[in-house]
Order: C-alpha cells, then structure tokens, then sequence
C-alpha cells in the first residue's frame, strides 16, 4: 500500500473520530441544556403535589374501592425513580405513595420514599390501610417520611367488617393496628393522618371522642364516590357500591356532628373528583372527569407535560381546597 493511500485511510478515520466527538458534545449539551432549563411555571403550579399508586395489589377488600386489584402490575426501582425525576424537574414538591395497599411492596416503597426525599428533595406522604406497617420499617425507612395517613372509616368493628377493612366480623382488629401506627409515628416524628371515607355504613357513627384522643394532623373525609370501572357495578367492575352512596345532606350531617374538630377537612364529590393529580402503576394520569379512571400516556414515554395534559386535572378545584399546605415534619439537624 502506497504512502499516499495510507494518509487517506488515516484521514479518513479521523474524520469519523471528530463528527463522532462532536456529535457526543452536541447531544451531552442538548441534554444537560433540557435537564437543567426551567420547568414551564405553569406545569410546576400544577403538579405541586402528585399520588402516585405504586401497585393496584392490596390485603383488604373495601367494598367502596375505586382503585381496585385489577392487576397486579408495579414498576422495577429504576424507572419509578426515573419517574420521580421527571416530576421534581418538572415542580413537583410533594408524593403521595398510595395503593392499593403500598405497604404490600416494602422494599420498594420504602426505597421510593429515601429518594423522593434525599435526591428529589421532595415532602414525602404514605396512604395506607396501617395493618402491614412494621417497626423495623419504620425505623430503616422512617425519616424519610413527612406524614403517613391511615384509613379510618369506623371505629366499630362491625362496621369496618362489613365495609371490608379486615374482614374478620366482631373481632376485627382494624382501629388496633391503626392505634399501633399512630404510636409509630409519634416515635418517629412522622405526622399522623386520617381518611375516612362516609358511606351508608357509617354516616350516622359520631367519632369525636375517638378522634380527639387520637389527634390527627389532618383528618380528611371523603363522600363515597363512584367511578366506572372500579365500583359502580358494570361487567368490567370488582366493586358494586351504589349502595354505599350517601346524599350530600348526609354527608354534610356527618361534617356538622364533627365540626368541632379543627382538623376535620371535609370533600364531598364535587371536590374530591377532579382536584387529585394521581398517576397508577404504569406512571400514566388517571382521568376522572367522565365519571370513570382514562389513563393518559405514561410520563416515561411522553414526559410529564404531555402526559398531564391528558389529566383531566382541575388545578382550581385542587388550591381552593387546600390542596397546599404545611406537609413537611420538623426534621432534627442529624436527620
């Protein structure tokens, strides 16, 4: 081979070697310009807060569930995180990690919330029914969490037997296990909440007693709502709880009876339907606008914007119920 086609091959490869560094330059600045720039402050209103349902899977059978086992489907570690960074770029500040029963899934769970916290930066929240909550959970995982609500909806053990919270008739143990998390979070600083869903089964119940002894931080109350495709009865539904509907007088009789508590935030239908921001298993918006559950495109797929476009999302419904306020913990300095 002459010396002449040698400087041509030679400079042939370096020419590739160049448009390749160059490319890579390019691309690494293109990405590094995108991660770093400002979300719109629009979308960053909107998604102040999100709840992300890691898993359909749960241990109770609530006969008013409108998030029911249709499956059994959850995210590996690595692409829930990457969703999680895709919704603190793009404002979000707070997760709520609900189910299902979240708590069915402890490692994953538990290591969601380290990094919504550590590396997100963001005000961590759990949703559960409190009867799989361990205290060796709670003291690997615990300081990551701002505030753990748990389902209350009678503190009659006949009553959350026939709802399904439990489902062991006159001996069921529900407000036992959930006294025993509160007392978990008292140990560990996490804020303690309440839900309570108002049904036909427990409308009349009057809970003050017990709630003043318990203290929540907030106490959330919630008007049976039906959604088709989970609880309304239809062929492709697991629940059936139009019977479990209450009216708006009922409900508003149950809010009056407790209007002494101060922490007592109270959401009829209007309220509630629209105003959650709420991703399932599959990081896709759930719709409820329609008086169903549509899911919008995956955030993994489409990003957050696009996919919350597809939400359904009424974000004036969500400040004017207050859905901002004080949600992290008071932390001490080693934490």
């Amino acid at each position: 081979m002459s010396k002449q086609m040698k400087h041509n091959i030679l400079a042939k490869k370096m020419s590739v070697s160049i448009q390749k560094i160059i490319f890579i330059a390019i691309t690494s600045l293109t990405s590094t310009l995108s991660y770093n720039a400002s979300p719109s402050s629009m979308v960053a209103n909107r998604v102040k807060s999100v709840n992300y349902f890691i898993s359909r899977e749960c241990n109770y059978k609530c006969k008013f569930c409108f998030h029911t086992q249709k499956n059994t489907h959850k995210l590996g570690l690595g692409k829930a995180k990457l969703g999680l960074q895709l919704l603190q770029h793009s404002g979000t500040e707070k997760i709520n990690f609900a189910g299902g029963e979240p708590f069915l899934n402890p490692e994953l769970l538990g290591e969601l919330c380290k990094y919504a916290r550590e590396d997100c930066g963001m005000a961590v929240s759990i949703i559960s029914n409190g009867s799989l909550i361990k205290p060796d959970w709670m003291k690997r995982y615990g300081e990551y969490v701002d505030i753990l609500g748990v389902s209350v909806d009678s503190f009659d053990p006949a009553t959350n037997a026939a709802i399904g919270r439990g489902g062991d008739t006159d001996k069921n143990q529900h407000v036992n296990r959930m006294l025993k998390v509160r007392e978990l979070c008292s140990n560990q600083g996490i804020l303690f909440k309440m839900n309570t869903v108002v049904c036909s089964l427990n409308h009349d119940e009057d809970m003050n007693e017990h709630v003043s002894r318990l203290e929540p931080y907030r106490w959330k109350a919630f008007q049976c709502l039906i959604l088709k495709g989970e609880n309304a009865g239809g062929p492709n539904d697991i629940n059936d709880a139009r019977k479990l509907q209450i009216s708006k007088d009922q409900f508003d009789a149950f809010i009056d009876r407790h209007s002494g508590q101060s922490m007592l935030i109270p959401e009829p239908n209007t309220v509630m339907q629209n105003s959650y921001l709420m991703l399932d298993e599959e990081l896709r918006f759930l719709d409820c606008s329609e008086n169903g559950k549509v899911p919008s495109q995956s955030i993994l797929e489409v990003g957050v914007e696009q996919a919350l476009s597809q939400a359904g999302f009424d974000d004036l419904m969500f400040h004017k119920r207050g859905g901002i306020y004080a949600w992290t913990r008071e932390r001490s300095i080693s934490n």
